[in-house]
């Protein structure tokens, strides 16, 4: 059955000599991965920048159950991204938003909300006048929501977690700071310094292996790290 749909690219892989699998969570019919054939061949090598992490598509796909790998019939940019694919921060913090989301979800999850929200945080991202200096953090926050385990306060996120990481120096402000990011969210004003920063920022992370039963490493973390100033 065809069906028209919104997606956001969650990542791809090559697939033979010039295919890819596209793993895409959609707004109507949830994580979907996808086939795409000679989408690498000479000809076709400017559609390969369509299934980028976090681009958002427009899409009409062939939706059968019991299917593993999904087919799409049409696919095109639902809205070009202005600076997210030449900022070398907002690049970083896309792919970090894929990984989570990656790890966060499974095939056929399906969750309107949270793909709303997926795109309004991207949208944010892509506004160059926009300050983006906690935007990591926000998002783990806000995501939670959507998934069922976000907290509705500050002490929460104290309470469920196993490992404390700030010392009684640090407790302080990590708290205030969690507490403006809870309130504020992407407009966040707060200065907590650097270190307060990472430290949380490595705390939610923490807080979502819990969550998710993980105890991988974040790959994307190294870029992020490099790129909190």
């Amino acid at each position: 059955m065809l069906k028209k749909t919104e997606g956001i690219v969650v990542n791809s892989i090559r697939y033979k000599e010039s295919s890819v699998i596209v793993k895409i969570f959609t707004r109507e019919i949830g994580l979907k991965s996808y086939v795409v054939n000679g989408i690498r061949t000479q000809g076709s090598k400017s559609k390969t920048a369509l299934f980028q992490p976090m681009t958002v598509l427009d899409l009409v796909v062939y939706d059968r159950e019991n299917q593993g790998l999904h087919r799409l019939s049409e696919f095109k940019l639902s809205r070009p991204f202005q600076h997210i694919p030449f900022d070398f921060e907002r690049t970083g913090l896309a792919l970090f938003m894929s990984e989570v989301i990656n790890r966060s979800i499974y095939e056929n999850y399906q969750n309107e909300e949270l793909f709303d929200f997926l795109k309004r945080s991207l949208f944010h991202l892509d506004q160059k006048e926009k300050n983006i200096r906690h935007f990591p953090h926000v998002f783990l926050i806000e995501q939670a929501k959507y998934l069922g385990f976000g907290a509705d306060d500050p002490q929460e996120y104290i309470d469920e977690s196993k490992r404390l990481a700030f010392t009684k120096d640090e407790y302080s402000k990590a708290f205030e700071y969690l507490r403006q990011l809870m309130s504020d969210s992407f407009d966040c004003q707060y200065k907590p310094g650097l270190q307060i920063r990472r430290k949380l920022l490595d705390y939610l992370l923490e807080f979502y292996n819990e969550q998710l039963g993980s105890n991988q490493v974040w790959k994307s973390m190294t870029i992020l790290r490099q790129l909190m100033i």
